[in-house]
């Protein structure tokens, strides 16, 4: 037993002339894994008021985000200023906030805390996951590939959209519940002065593909957003930019309702023309049509 000991002791000393490598040393790769320095914490709640479609939508987006943090819905629409201590309380320095309106339009504000921008969309044509039943698929909690359209870096208010959805939807290295890996891509395209967002799984289909990814396969949600106006502090503050070409929902529904009545007044228009040349061009009974 004490030859064997020994022996043991001799295999795991370093040979003559080299210094044993120190703990730190050995574990230096690992450690840089675990690194935390781009400390990105995105708070993501709503308003009350959202529909069970709005509340499936935050739950898909909070599931990408594994760098995401949850509260109860907030009630005062009215002070939104109040979400930066919210943030503080919560050690967020991200927000995406969902503020719903007449049980029909969802709002979508992205922020930086404390001290901005903040952004304020439309959120449109939104399809959750569950809807659509796509075949792609992501590991929960891997960290995704930001893509954006070569329109982004053509006007400086795209630039600042385009690094304020970096630095909130991007998942940090190092964070706790982010695992290592990249197997999914998030998309943002420029098209109608709106952002379309797609996500898409990373896949290699052919084996014999020199290439890591291939093909892309769509994981989901869909929606797209319409900016509005971009804000130079964190939920207020000076307009820094503001959308000229964007109409309200609220425009949109009264020119429809209105085109409807426009339609109803014509049909009526008509009727009362036709009623009008009946009396005019009236004939009378002929008197041949009892005589048989």
């Amino acid at each position: 037993m004490a030859g064997e000991k020994a022996s043991k002791k001799k295999a795991g000393k370093p040979p003559k002339g080299k210094k044993r490598p120190s703990k730190a040393e050995r574990q230096g790769d690992r450690r840089d894994l675990r690194k935390y320095v781009n400390k990105q914490r995105t708070l993501v709640f709503a308003s009350r008021g959202i529909t069970h479609r709005d509340r499936h939508f935050m739950g898909d987006l909070r599931d990408l985000l594994p760098h995401s943090k949850k509260d109860v819905k907030f009630d005062a629409k009215s002070k939104l200023y109040i979400i930066n201590d919210v943030m503080e309380m919560k050690n967020c320095n991200n927000c995406i906030f969902f503020e719903a309106r007449k049980g029909k339009d969802l709002y979508m504000w992205m922020s930086r805390a404390p001290g901005g921008p903040s952004v304020k969309f439309l959120v449109e044509n939104l399809h959750t996951m569950s809807e659509m039943k796509l075949t792609g698929n992501c590991l929960k909690g891997s960290r995704p590939i930001l893509f954006f359209d070569s329109a982004f870096d053509e006007s400086p208010n795209y630039r600042l959209l385009k690094e304020l959805l970096t630095q909130i939807l991007g998942s940090p290295k190092g964070h706790p519940k982010v695992k290592p890996f990249v197997d999914h891509q998030f998309s943002f395209f420029l098209a109608d002065n709106r952002i379309w967002f797609r996500n898409y799984q990373l896949v290699k289909s052919d084996p014999n593909s020199k290439e890591a990814v291939d093909t892309l396969v769509e994981i989901g949600p869909r929606f797209c957003l319409n900016p509005i106006r971009i804000l130079a502090g964190s939920f207020g503050g000076n307009v820094l930019w503001s959308n000229p070409d964007y109409v309200s929902p609220n425009r949109t529904r009264a020119a429809m309702k209105k085109n409807k009545q426009n339609v109803v007044r014509a049909r009526r228009d008509q009727l009362k023309k036709r009623n009008k040349h009946k009396q005019r061009n009236f004939v009378g009974e002929d008197e041949l049509d009892v005589v048989f």
